[in-house]
């Protein structure tokens, strides 16, 4: 079961997409979104977490800036979702992040975040900033915050395609977190997300089987 929920957070109230499993959650996980909102392909990942046996809530995190953000995949989508994005800015959306794993955590759940794109660096930030277990898929904008020390354990998928994260920047991750794991594939940017030219099946698959297997340890 999926519905909209209300969120109290320090950035004021935002809605969230929870999704719960059918039976005893294995624990919790915030997923964050890409710059396009809480649109249909981010509300579909947090079901696919709830079918893996996870609670999941994803956080309207635009909410403060405008409500009921869903954009699609064009140029001026983009171009709006980065708007909106730099007008949030990362610290009110580090703590919505806070609020949204604090609400899992409040029900007795071991939390985790994974987010993705620009989600990927609020998932790391929600790691040195709130202590949880993270995975980011292909976080462009983390190297700022690579001084943040980790709390929790942390991984990392990155396409060796992707031209928004050359390999200078994937080496960054690696002398900055050496015991992270991270995982590159023969894929672009937004490999994972199934909608659009640079899905990349193969690596989804082998992506979310290595994101699953890192959230059963890290949250049992």
């Amino acid at each position: 079961m999926a519905h909209w929920i209300d969120l109290d957070t320090p950035a004021g109230p935002v809605r969230a997409w929870r999704a719960d499993p059918g039976g005893i959650p294995l624990g919790g996980v915030v997923v964050l979104q890409e710059i396009f909102g809480v649109n249909e392909h981010i509300r579909a990942v947090a079901e696919r977490f709830a079918q893996a046996g996870y609670v999941a809530l994803a956080p309207a995190l635009f909410d403060p800036v405008e409500r009921g953000v869903e954009l699609a995949y064009a140029k001026d989508d983009y171009a709006r979702g980065v708007e909106l994005r730099n007008a949030l800015g990362f610290d009110r959306a580090s703590d919505i992040v806070g609020a949204a794993a604090h609400l899992l955590q409040s029900e007795g759940l071991r939390t985790g975040a994974v987010g993705f794109c620009w989600g990927g660096t609020l998932a790391f930030l929600g790691n040195t900033r709130h202590g949880l277990p993270a995975v980011s898929y292909y976080g462009s904008r983390t190297v700022p915050f690579l001084d943040e020390a980790l709390r929790a354990p942390m991984l990392f998928h990155f396409g060796r395609r992707d031209a928004s994260i050359p390999p200078e920047a994937i080496e960054q991750h690696r002398r900055a977190l050496p015991n992270a794991p991270i995982h590159l594939y023969d894929a672009d940017h937004a490999f994972n997300r199934d909608i659009g030219d640079h899905f990349e099946p193969a690596s989804a698959a082998l992506a979310w089987t290595r994101t699953l297997d890192f959230l059963a340890d890290a949250l049992k």
